[in-house]
């Protein structure tokens, strides 16, 4: 049971996690990205730092202990000289003393030169850990300086992701459907040319039907009663060139056509 519960968390875990990475910004998980870079390298230079220090300050003890070093054997050498001074004098008492003293300071001596000896092994390992900090801090400062340049570059790349996103959902709405309600330019486009294909079609069957035929005749008929009429206007207003102007009606002339004006009972014979 408490394997399956495990599998479980896990899995759990990891649908979670897939479905946050893929609701997620990328622009806010580059900044985290970023943001987490910094913090590990700020914690790289203090822990830096610390090692510098520790080698710094273990420096300091050596130099300390090696004047201490010196001042010891120089006091030793000194209760020597001063022993040896006082056992020529005869002061034997004052000799011992100083014998004493110088062996005292010998014991002291043989402490501080242990003491400079573990320094210089301490020095010699912080110094080596110091430099290998200051290459650490160098080259993951070097690795946050790339991140940091292509950073620009990603959210660069981010955008025009983005749109190319936009233009292709734009280019796929113009061909496929977006929904019940809305219709697409291609369905559109099909409706109008459907509509004026049969408006094309109704006046190809309108101009060879029997009742165009017989308006064309009407309206041919009209225009050559309006021609006569104004060859008549034209006559009786003795205008020259009507009928030449109007040519022929029909079979004959103009003239011909148009009626003449009745006699005047004056101009009538009379019968005998």
């Amino acid at each position: 049971m408490i394997k399956l519960f495990r599998k479980m968390g896990k899995y759990m875990t990891a649908l979670f996690t897939g479905k946050f990475n893929e609701a997620a910004d990328p622009k806010i998980q580059l900044e985290q990205a970023i943001m987490e870079a910094q913090d590990q390298h700020r914690r790289l230079t203090e822990q830096a730092a610390n090692v510098i220090a520790n080698q710094k300050q273990t420096e300091m003890r050596l130099n300390r202990s090696m004047e201490e070093l010196e001042t010891t054997s120089g006091r030793a050498r000194q209760a020597l000289l001063m022993a040896d001074d006082a056992s020529k004098k005869g002061d034997a008492t004052r000799a011992s003393e100083l014998e004493k003293t110088a062996e005292i300071l010998a014991n002291k001596l043989i402490q501080v030169e242990r003491e400079v000896e573990s320094l210089k092994q301490m020095h010699l390992q912080t110094s080596e850990n110091a430099n290998n900090a200051k290459r650490a801090v160098q080259s993951n400062s070097a690795a946050l300086q790339k991140k940091l340049s292509e950073r620009q570059k990603l959210l660069s790349q981010l955008d025009q992701a983005k749109m190319q996103e936009q233009m292709n959902v734009a280019m796929t709405s113009l061909s496929a459907s977006v929904g019940q309600d809305v219709p697409t330019l291609d369905e559109v486009r099909q409706k109008i040319e459907s509509r004026y294909a049969k408006a094309l079609g109704s006046a190809e069957l309108q101009e060879d039907s029997v009742e165009t035929r017989m308006l064309e005749v009407e309206q041919a008929s009209a225009d050559m009663e309006a021609q006569a009429r104004l060859a008549e206007l034209r006559t009786q207003l003795g205008l020259s060139g009507g009928t030449a102007a109007t040519g022929e009606v029909g079979t004959g002339s103009v003239s011909e056509q148009v009626p003449q004006p009745a006699p005047s009972a004056a101009e009538v014979p009379r019968q005998p």
